[in-house]
């Protein structure tokens, strides 16, 4: 099956940005990779840029860099937020209530990878579970309501590592305490990320709700710091190989699929957007084909249900 690119041999491209002067952009994890290409891009557009952070010290000095490369006139502020704790990413979506008017789109770009052995964050889930999806989910489900009101957008940054493990959501073993392997439990919470997506989607048709678009995209093999954050040693060096070949592309491309998620018009949201070229690991950017597991209604129920359980946090749709 192939999608043709509606942009054309090229691809999309941030040339298709418009002034973006008046609207607000929140979006997590930007001090390195394609969370800050897509800040430093959308600043250059006229936006005004929320960023969540992990660590404050290194939003600072992303700051400072992004006054460095733009001036010191750009609209950017951090608010601290630990994906990995369920009470800082509602304080900090409480932060982001008080001082921010609207939301025009919420872009979902922190993550961890490849973490070598199980270790659950404070709440009690496997770590990229718990940082990837269960932190993304509460997140969401609080800004909803504003972005909602300012008829926003919810950008998911999903992965090809979707496809790379186990087919579905291991429900009996979410935590993944027998037969733990780094490459399933993050294959597990890109796919629990790109499946709550479409179940969004179909919640919001069902009650009739049209004003918030999702959307489901992917960075491809892209040369970050991800990896290098919480992959093994060998994992480390194994990138680190790949990133001198044709396979991986600069980081700027990767933000290129967010970012047109958050600002293109007329974007199909049951598509699935990165690059399109070698196993859509580089190329031009566009919407191509996702697995069908991804769209398995069952198990999105299931997971949305058992989330909201978890978290302590219901949607208001």
């Amino acid at each position: 099956m192939s999608t043709k690119n509606q942009f054309g041999k090229q691809g999309w491209t941030p040339d298709r940005i418009k002034d973006l002067r008046g609207k607000t952009f929140v979006i997590t994890g930007t001090t390195s990779g394609t969370g800050f290409e897509a800040a430093r891009i959308l600043l250059s557009k006229g936006a005004k840029v929320v960023m969540l952070n992990r660590n404050s010290k290194k939003a600072e000095n992303t700051i400072d860099s992004l006054q460095q490369k733009l001036g010191k006139a750009i609209d950017v502020t951090n608010i601290q937020m630990d994906l990995a704790e369920q009470a800082s990413v509602k304080k900090a979506a409480a932060m982001v209530l008080e001082t921010v008017d609207r939301i025009d789109a919420l872009m979902c770009n922190g993550a961890i990878a490849q973490v070598p052995s199980q270790k659950l964050t404070v709440d009690g889930w496997e770590s990229q579970m718990g940082v990837n999806y269960f932190g993304h989910f509460t997140l969401q489900a609080l800004l909803y309501p504003l972005i909602e009101k300012h008829k926003g957008r919810i950008v998911t940054v999903g992965s090809m590592g979707y496809d790379m493990g186990i087919k579905t959501i291991k429900f009996d073993d979410l935590n993944w305490d027998e037969d733990y392997t780094p490459n399933n439990a993050y294959s597990q919470s890109k796919l629990a990320q790109i499946m709550s997506v479409y179940e969004l989607q179909n919640r919001m048709e069902k009650a009739g709700k049209t004003d918030v678009k999702v959307y489901a995209c992917h960075p491809g093999s892209s040369r970050t710091n991800l990896i290098n954050t919480s992959g093994s040693f060998m994992m480390k060096l194994i990138f680190g190989l790949m990133k001198l070949s044709p396979l991986t592309q600069p980081a700027e491309n990767g933000a290129y699929p967010q970012l047109m998620c958050a600002t293109e018009a007329n974007l199909d949201q049951r598509l699935f957007y990165g690059p399109t070229g070698r196993s859509n690991w580089v190329g031009p950017v566009g919407a191509h084909p996702i697995e069908p597991h991804a769209k398995d209604k069952d198990v999105s129920r299931r997971l949305w249900d058992l989330s909201e359980e978890q978290t302590g946090v219901t949607w208001n749709i």
